[in-house]
């Protein structure tokens, strides 16, 4: 066993944990374990799993890229400082402010890459695991010879095997696998260019747009769609519905974080702040501004000079 497929050993033992144990609920629940749609619906609760596990490292990724896009400004003046000088001293002293000015904020240049590094071994260990089933070998762990041979006969709608790719549904004419290949093709294409265009135009300060990072990933914006056009003719469909689920939860994850969480100052932020107003307005209470949150510590104080009631002594004297 060579190194790599020492280090992707884990990594397999557990996608195929994960994949046998929903094969195995779904079928305790009804489902043909030889039927392509049992196989599927294993994979959409494997990918369930694996985001769901992976959303702590996804909000570090986002803290993460907010405070790299803030202080891309700082980025850019230390840059402009040392711009033309090429002897070692001045390089080193570049690199060292430019450390300096991500450790004060609190981030790194690559923790926003921490998931993707993350997910692309999982990706991986899922092909390697998928592509041994397909050809019927026994995994490193719970999917067994004859599990194996169930996923590669398995088919959606009996016409559609799950093991094929759309260029072996071109290469033997086959309709039906062509046809859901380019559909699970184009969703993936739009969820992954909707996804990243959210976070884009709505999610992104006015300084942040003015930033070389931002450049670079409006440029991304347009490269990844045609690498996964390019993925999508060589991966078998089976791999292509966890794409698929997984670009719909980063979509949907997406959605929440910009509607809840959205970068302060963001059009999204805005947008929040403006929800905010009309839900206030509704409850028939104050706007929240600056006039109102300075009165509210006041009212407080007097709420507690008042608790000590003047009509107490007045009513002993009485008595």
């Amino acid at each position: 066993m060579d190194i790599f497929a020492l280090l992707m050993w884990p990594i397999k033992w557990v996608i195929e944990a994960i994949l046998v144990g929903f094969h195995t609920l779904v079928t305790a629940l009804g489902g043909d374990p030889g039927s392509g749609l049992t196989w599927v619906l294993s994979i959409v609760g494997l990918v369930l799993v694996i985001r769901s596990a992976m959303i702590p490292l996804t909000v570090r990724q986002i803290v993460s890229s907010r405070k790299s896009l803030e202080i891309q400004p700082e980025i850019q003046r230390i840059q402009k400082k040392y711009k033309g000088k090429k002897d070692q001293f001045s390089r080193e002293a570049m690199q060292r402010e430019t450390m300096e000015a991500y450790r004060k904020a609190g981030t790194n240049p690559f923790a926003s890459c921490l998931p993707l590094l993350i997910q692309m071994p999982i990706f991986l260990g899922l092909v390697q695991v998928l592509t041994d089933a397909n050809n019927r070998m026994p995994g490193v762990g719970l999917l067994t010879e004859r599990l194996a041979t169930l996923f590669s006969e398995s088919t959606l709608f009996g016409v559609v095997p799950l093991h094929m790719t759309m260029a072996d549904g071109f290469a033997e004419g086959s309709l039906p696998v062509i046809g859901v290949a380019i559909l699970l093709t184009l969703i993936m294409v739009v969820t992954q260019f909707y996804t990243q265009l959210q976070i884009m135009t709505k999610n992104q300060t006015p300084a942040m747009k003015e930033s070389p990072m931002y450049k670079q990933q409006r440029i991304l914006l347009y490269i990844i769609p045609v690498f996964l056009l390019v993925s999508a003719w060589l991966f078998p469909l089976g791999t292509m519905f966890y794409w698929l689920v997984s670009n719909i939860y980063t979509l949907v994850q997406q959605l929440i974080i910009i509607n809840k969480l959205p970068t302060p100052g963001s059009e999204a932020a805005l947008a929040r702040e403006a929800r905010l107003a009309r839900k206030r307005q509704r409850m028939g209470l104050p706007p929240i501004d600056e006039a109102t949150a300075a009165e509210e510590p006041s009212v407080e104080l007097k709420t507690q000079r008042q608790q000590p009631r003047a009509k107490r002594p007045k009513s002993r004297r009485e008595d």
